[in-house]
């Protein structure tokens, strides 16, 4: 009769088990990247039977493109993403009709007549990069957010933190964010 070696077996249960605890381990402990959107309330829908399509005096639109290269004009020249902030202050803190008492603008008369009436006009090529588009959309923020601090600073002589919710209406009131983003054909 013949020896044949015995091998020695694995039990293959407990490895399947193993398998699972480190998949629930993985898991449990990897991160999960989040997107974030763009915080923007959109405006109420048009009620039936009224005219909601208003026209916007040609002075007081500031017309942005980003096109398909991701360089951003204004009017016909192309500026840097660093300018567009202070581009954005000046048209919407014109105030060209004079009828606005805390503007500090230049009274220009190819700018808003003033920030109630100022309109901001966004259009995007369809190459346009997700990362530019947002970047775009921060620094015209950051034009209005500005304005609101100035106006909160000087006019209410309070921080734009400390505000109440009447105060903080009435500051946006004195500078509505006013967007159109323009759906490119």
């Amino acid at each position: 009769m013949r020896h044949s070696k015995l091998m020695p077996e694995v039990n293959a249960g407990s490895m399947a088990d193993i398998a699972f605890l480190l998949l629930i381990f993985f898991l449990v402990t990897a991160t999960i990247s989040s997107d974030e959107g763009i915080n923007r309330v959109l405006p109420e829908a048009c009620p039936p039977g009224i005219d909601c399509i208003s026209s916007v005096n040609e002075n007081n639109m500031l017309r942005i493109v980003i096109n398909n290269e991701d360089e951003i004009m204004v009017g016909k020249e192309i500026i840097s993403i660093e300018a567009l902030k202070d581009i954005t202050k000046n048209f919407i803190d014109n105030n060209a009709d004079g009828s606005c008492t805390y503007c500090t603008g230049e009274k220009t008369l190819n700018a808003s007549k003033n920030p109630k009436e100022a309109v901001i006009s966004l259009e995007n090529g369809k190459q346009t990069s997700y990362k530019q588009f947002i970047l775009v959309q921060n620094e015209i923020t950051k034009a209005y957010y500005e304005l609101r601090n100035t106006y909160s600073d000087k006019i209410l002589k309070k921080s734009a933190d400390k505000l109440t919710n009447k105060e903080l209406k009435k500051v946006r009131e004195a500078y509505p964010f006013a967007l159109i983003e323009v759906v490119t054909k």
